[in-house]
Formats: C-alpha cells, structure tokens, sequence
C-alpha cells in the first residue's frame, strides 16, 4: 500500500516542491490550505507527473476545521505516514517596540496552535502503528532574532522549541520529528532554495532520519543583516521563507 504525505499550508513554492519530492517516491499527497482553487491547481499539475493527490481545504486557524480536514484526508488516502507543516505567516508583521498582544496571537494560532492541533490528530495513530514521522517548518527567525520579524519569530521560536522536544520524546517510539528551518527565500532555479532541491532535503530527513533539523540557507548572512541595519532593517518577503 501506498504510503501518505500530507502538506498542511500547502502553496506553490515550498508545499509543492515537498510534495513532488515525496510523490515521485511513490506517495499518495495530500494538500491542505485554505484555498480551494489553489490547491485544486496543485492537485492537477501533481497528476500530470503521476502523482496520486487530493485537497482539502480549511482554514488552519480554525482547529475543528483542520482536524476535519486531516480526517478527511485520512478517510481518502488511507493513514498519515508523513505530516509536513508549512503555512506561510499571514497577518502584520511587527517590529519588537510596536508587538502587541494581538499580533502575537495571530502568529502563535498559525504557527504553533495549528502545529499542535495537526500533531494532535495524526499523533495517535502513529503510536500505535509505532512508525512516523513529523516534519514542522519554521523561518530564520526561529533561530536569530530579529526585530522587525518580532512577532513572526516569537512563534516560530516557540515552534522549533517544541519541535526539538517532541523529537526526544517521541524517537524511542518509532516516530521521527524534524524540523527545518528556511533562511532563504524560495526561488526556481535558485540552487539549494529552489522548491524541488527543498523538497529533496525534507525527503532526506524523512529517509534517513538521523538529524532532528535542518538549515537551508545563510544563518551568519541574517545574523549580519540583522546586526548591520540595527534591527530596523526591511522585513523579508512573508512566505514561507527567511520568516
């Protein structure tokens, strides 16, 4: 039987190059994001390379929502074999000084609330079958602070912690917790940020499951960034990239 990904926040950059690296492998692909139309767009190029695959949208900040679509994705491709979890940040990105309990909250009900929410579905049932494997992805901010991404990192911090924490806890019982970090912004053709040689290291972590994150991109090239603008520096493009 085929074995399932699914790719919660799924778009066309890095969702799509994590899905094709995994469904060329013989995946079944699940993709789940807020948009039908998008992710009906992904589903159809997915099959023209062979790639079995399916949508289900939902509005990640909306918990009922998620699981439902999870289960529904469970219901049609069988058990979750790989969680991937990418959503891009949405909402006001906030300089340190201007962070405000309601822009944190927005990320954190993105980024962690949304991480916990999935895990918690698909978790149990990994468990039991004692085999899995959770894949949470987080921007550079996770790692450097940087304050004109003050609210992004706040959650994406808390995301990569937990991240570690699950990967301790959860490797004695057959289930592999990665985490990956981008700091790069995500570019066809770039080289190790194209979409598909993304793809590959996810796929890479899923294969061989020996390392609990990976870094693609230039920590030291944000870090002087961050250092040589003071902080005040333009915030990045808001994908799901050097965020």
């Amino acid at each position: 039987m085929a074995k399932t990904l699914v790719v919660v926040g799924a778009g066309p950059g890095l969702g799509m190059g994590v899905a094709r690296a995994f469904g060329l492998q013989g995946f079944q692909v699940g993709l789940l994001a807020r948009t039908k139309g998008k992710l009906h767009t992904m589903v159809g190029e997915l099959a023209e390379l062979g790639i079995t695959a399916a949508a289900f949208p939902a509005d990640i900040r909306d918990r009922d929502a998620l699981t439902a679509a999870l289960a529904a994705a469970g219901d049609t491709l069988g058990p979750i074999d790989v969680l991937e979890y990418s959503p891009s940040p949405t909402g006001p990105i906030t300089h340190a000084a201007q962070t405000t309990v309601d822009s944190v909250t927005a990320q954190f009900e993105l980024h962690v609330l949304g991480a916990v929410t999935a895990v918690g579905h698909v978790l149990p049932q990994m468990l039991a079958r004692g085999d899995g494997t959770l894949l949470l992805t987080t921007g550079v901010s996770s790692t450097i602070p940087a304050p004109f991404l003050a609210n992004v990192g706040m959650a994406m911090a808390g995301l990569r912690n937990w991240a570690h924490t699950l990967h301790t806890e959860l490797t004695p019982h057959g289930i592999h917790v990665g985490t990956v970090t981008i700091a790069s912004g995500i570019t066809p053709g770039g080289g190790e940020a194209d979409p598909d040689a993304i793809g590959a290291r996810y796929y890479s972590m899923y294969q061989q499951r020996n390392r609990v994150e990976e870094v693609i991109g230039d920590l030291d090239a944000f870090r002087s960034l961050v250092a040589q603008t003071g902080g005040h520096g333009n915030s990045p493009t808001p994908t799901n990239t050097a965020s």
